[in-house]
């Protein structure tokens, strides 16, 4: 394990977009968060906004959105302006699941920039680049995976038969499809390689984040695909489509951008608020967090002060939710009298994860103040 010091915000860079979009899945969020969320204060990791958003779906008295970096706080800024302005179909075209003209883009951004808050307007006045093109596709870990799609990926398979994966409508049709068609040596080498530690730290995340992870990475990612690709239906899946295609499609949306939820979200924006820190640094309490996968960056003792400022701003019967990708968290060992984790549930979610990266998924419940 890696011998570094200091917290993440020391460590890694924050002054631009790294996740455009939020590379975890919305709904098996909504479903842990759902029993404790509706009508209480819930704490949500910002990062692009796409989950702090969803979460408004679940009725909630209020969401705080938190982040390290004002540039992910834009990003969220920016989806508010939109969902505020726009209908649904220009709200997708503006934020680049839509064909636009990239004057129309800029024409919609300073129709809106009026709204941002300053730091946000700042930020994006000097992005009209990320702007024309649509602001889902700016962040350096969708520049890593739109390398993957136009660069790697077709040395292994072939337009048609990406097409064809994402076109198997049944799970053994998928199983049979992957045995078959996919799943070959080249596929298995290429596939470790990109998606190593050495590669994923230079384009994709950054290298600090991988501080206290053991292993190899690219094979762990490469087991968790496999289960994506013969165990979750593809043709819903966003995250795969978004990572084969380099779009959503109309069937495969991020649940805060799905037509039926516009109008709720809309209606529910004056309850999300922002604050720039880590999220030990909102002021609770709360009874529901998403905490995204903020102790992957940690080790074993920040895990454990971060987990116990945490429920230090947690009611009884909260749900803390977050993810590890490759780095083991979970309650610590001396809070187990005041937080019990709900193994069950987790794992019947993990099982259902869209986003597909991950290690494990947790949600843990507060039994003691």
């Amino acid at each position: 394990m890696s011998g570094a010091t200091g917290t993440i915000a020391d460590r890694a860079a924050f002054h631009f977009i790294r996740y455009a979009s939020v590379w975890e899945d919305a709904d098996i969020l909504c479903e842990a968060l759902a029993p404790v969320a509706a009508g209480a204060r819930v704490l949500s990791v910002a990062s692009a906004g796409d989950n702090a958003l969803a979460l408004l779906t679940l009725d909630p008295a209020e969401v705080v959105a938190v982040d390290l970096s004002e540039a992910q706080l834009a990003a969220l800024s920016l989806r508010v302006a939109a969902f505020r302005a726009l209908e649904h179909d220009e709200l997708l075209t503006f934020l680049g699941v839509g064909a636009a003209a990239p004057a129309w883009r800029l024409e919609t951004y300073r129709a809106l920039r009026g709204a941002l808050p300053a730091p946000a307007r700042a930020f994006w006045d000097g992005q009209p680049a990320a702007i024309e093109a649509g602001v889902i596709h700016a962040g350096r870990f969708e520049r890593y995976l739109r390398l993957f799609r136009r660069r790697v990926l077709p040395l292994i398979h072939s337009r048609r038969r990406i097409e064809g994966l994402l076109d198997q409508d049944t799970l053994e049709a998928q199983r049979r499809f992957y045995r078959s068609d996919w799943d070959g040596w080249r596929w298995r080498l290429v596939f470790r390689l990109f998606f190593s530690r050495l590669v994923m730290g230079r384009l994709g995340r950054d290298p600090a984040f991988f501080d206290h992870v053991e292993g190899s990475v690219g094979s762990r990612i490469l087991e968790r695909t496999r289960h994506a690709l013969t165990e979750i239906p593809v043709r819903s899946n966003p995250y795969l489509t978004y990572i084969m295609t380099g779009n959503y499609a109309e069937g495969a949306l991020p649940r805060y951008l799905r037509p039926g939820h516009h109008a709720v979200i809309r209606d529910r924006l004056a309850r999300l608020t922002t604050r720039r820190g880590p999220a030990e640094s909102a002021t609770g309490p709360f009874a529901a967090f998403n905490l995204s996968d903020i102790f992957e960056y940690m080790d074993v003792a920040g895990h454990e002060r971060a987990y116990r400022a945490l429920v230090e701003r947690a009611g009884p019967g909260a749900r803390l939710a977050y993810w590890n990708m490759l780095a083991p968290r979970s309650v610590p060992p001396s809070m187990a009298h005041r937080v019990r984790p709900l193994p069950e549930l987790a794992r019947s979610l993990h099982g259902r994860d869209r986003a597909w990266f991950y290690q494990a998924f947790h949600v843990d419940e507060v039994v003691a103040p």
